[in-house]
């Protein structure tokens, strides 16, 4: 009786904390954090809902009315019907687009040969000239870049891109052409690896009237000209997916 007292007078010894549970809890949200970052795949975003939100949370966000929420009146009507306008069915398009384009290039983007990126312009698909060209020439290496070339075509007369317009932009570095070649500068060579791109696009079906070209030269790096991996990246051919304002 004495031993059983004295254990509980020592059990009453100890601090009860009404905040341990917290500890446990807190693991568990980290390891389910985890397990979604892991299940987690870029492939899946899409950007026109990434854009959304950023807005939402830029004007305020929270749980408000109207808008896109499902508070009633007269706002959150107006929101119902922004929704289902034509432009926004374009923008959920391209987001689908994005994330095709993402697909039907994996390979190519892993050993970086293509790079798909989105800017203001729209959906950009990047070759990489020395990978599509051989050096200071606009004719495109066929042996070597056929069978991307036909998914890219295949690509751009999809359902998804139906009624989009496109722009070739050709980039070169800063180099100087060799004046005994055929180029009279970057400008002349950047404009021709463009017009090279059309010309196989437009004999694979894709329809002309739907494209724009243009030569940058070397007046919009995306990298350094002073060591030859930046220059290699600043040589470039860009297949651009327009957004509406940028037509």
């Amino acid at each position: 009786m004495a031993e059983k007292k004295k254990r509980r007078k020592k059990s009453d010894g100890l601090a009860f904390d009404p905040n341990a549970w917290m500890a446990t809890y807190g693991d568990m949200v980290t390891l389910l954090l985890c397990f979604f970052v892991i299940m987690f795949s870029p492939d899946d975003i899409q950007i026109t809902r990434l854009q959304e939100v950023a807005v939402h949370f830029q004007q305020g966000g929270g749980l408000r009315p109207g808008g896109n929420t499902a508070s009633p009146g007269r706002m959150a009507d107006l929101g119902n019907r922004i929704t289902a306008l034509p432009a926004m069915e374009r923008g959920f398009a391209m987001g689908t687009a994005v994330r095709r384009a993402t697909s039907v290039f994996a390979p190519e983007i892993r050993s970086e040969i293509i790079k798909v990126t989105h800017d203001e312009r729209g959906l950009v698909i990047t070759l990489a000239s020395d990978a599509f060209f051989e050096p200071a020439s606009s004719r495109i290496n066929l042996e070597e870049t056929r069978g991307i070339l036909l998914r890219l075509g295949t690509f751009l007369a999809s359902s998804e891109l139906q009624g989009r317009n496109f722009r070739i932009e050709g980039h070169a570095d800063s180099v100087p052409v060799d004046p005994l070649g055929p180029w009279d500068d970057n400008w002349h060579l950047s404009a021709e690896r463009s017009r090279s791109v059309l010309r196989y696009l437009t004999n694979l079906g894709v329809d002309e009237r739907r494209f724009q070209i243009a030569g940058f030269s070397d007046t919009r790096p995306v990298a350094t000209n002073a060591t030859p991996e930046g220059r290699a990246l600043n040589r470039r051919v860009d297949i651009i997916i327009l957004d509406d304002g940028h037509l």
